[in-house]
């Protein structure tokens, strides 16, 4: 028999690709794991940073996102929106509720580039601070729906049972409720000015469908192999949970909220615009597209400026989502 080489820790065995093997030092076994087309590298078989580390999907989300030009022009719309209603006064000096009934209708002048609407106030410098309801509205109440559709969905997916099959017959219920005729009940009855009824409402209806999407997606991440290998190993349900699965699951309900998010504005102003959402003395874009649209053939600029700012804020949400979905979703790529 002939005498068998002595085993030697330092080298490796590499398959030829045609059923045979070869030795390896090695050191020349990592230079092959290290080459781009490799399992670490950064060609057809996987993806890494410049360290020579596999990314993540969030880090290599965020380096697709990057060179998305609708997520950088969303971004920059959305950060201007931002930052005008936080401080509205570094483009508009005037005052939103300084009206004069002689300029009423005017159209643009030196330092109201907008005109004046139907009570003579500056249409600009409300637009300006219509941003801040609108964000404000917009954010809070998608961050509203975001937990508390997440928990409750997540519960469900996790744990099944009783709990699982009421929580979705109640969403079918939620489901059933047209939006904005339930506005027009719900807040018809409240009569305070403030943002907050209008926020608690669109969580009120808003949060089935995120935990539909909660629910799927710990469904989804529960069955895979590391989080049965986890519970193999003892770890707890909420270990399970914050460890294992919701960093796995949350990918989705992101997507959704930030889509959701343009489309809880357009929700609060056409609340504003039916008479149930903000009231006057508020600024909001519904109230002002209200009370220019009886005038829109003498002063058709007391009407498009807002609906135009509502229309870019809008749209700015839905293309970010979309960047967002199409950086996240691994089937897309």
């Amino acid at each position: 028999m002939p005498e068998q080489p002595p085993y030697e820790p330092e080298r490796a065995i590499a398959g030829t690709g045609t059923g045979g093997q070869m030795d390896l030092a090695a050191s020349e076994a990592t230079t092959l794991e290290g080459t781009p087309d490799g399992p670490g590298g950064s060609g057809p078989g996987g993806s890494s940073d410049l360290g020579g580390r596999p990314r993540s999907l969030w880090s290599d989300a965020w380096h697709d996102l990057r060179r998305n030009p609708v997520f950088i022009i969303s971004g920059l719309v959305i950060l201007f929106l931002v930052v005008i209603s936080v401080w509205p006064s570094l483009i508009a000096s005037g005052n939103p509720l300084h009206c004069e009934l002689s300029k009423a209708q005017e159209g643009s002048q030196p330092g109201h580039p907008f005109g004046y609407d139907g009570q003579g106030c500056d249409v600009y410098t409300r637009t300006v601070y219509g941003a801040r309801t609108s964000v404000l509205v917009g954010v809070l109440a998608t961050l509203g729906v975001a937990v508390l559709g997440s928990v409750l969905g997540g519960l469900a997916g996790f744990f099944g049972g009783v709990g699982d099959s009421i929580l979705s017959r109640i969403t079918d219920v939620f489901f059933a409720i047209p939006v904005v005729l339930g506005g027009l009940v719900l807040l018809s009855v409240i009569t305070s000015n403030t943002v907050w009824p209008v926020i608690g409402f669109i969580v009120l209806l808003g949060w089935p469908q995120i935990s539909r999407i909660a629910r799927g997606s710990v469904i989804t991440a529960k069955q895979n192999d590391y989080v049965q290998a986890a519970r193999a190993l003892g770890a707890s349900n909420s270990r399970l949970l914050l460890r294992h699965i919701a960093p796995n699951a949350v990918a989705p309900v992101i997507v959704v909220a930030t889509i959701a998010l343009g489309t809880f504005i357009a929700l609060e102003a056409t609340l504003s615009y039916l008479g149930v959402g903000l009231k006057p003395p508020s600024v909001s874009w519904g109230i002002d597209i209200s009370a220019a649209s009886p005038y829109v053939r003498n002063a058709p600029h007391a009407l498009l400026w807002p609906s135009g700012a509502l229309a870019v804020t809008v749209l700015a949400f839905i293309m970010l989502g979309d960047a967002v979905r199409d950086a996240l979703d691994p089937k897309l790529r």
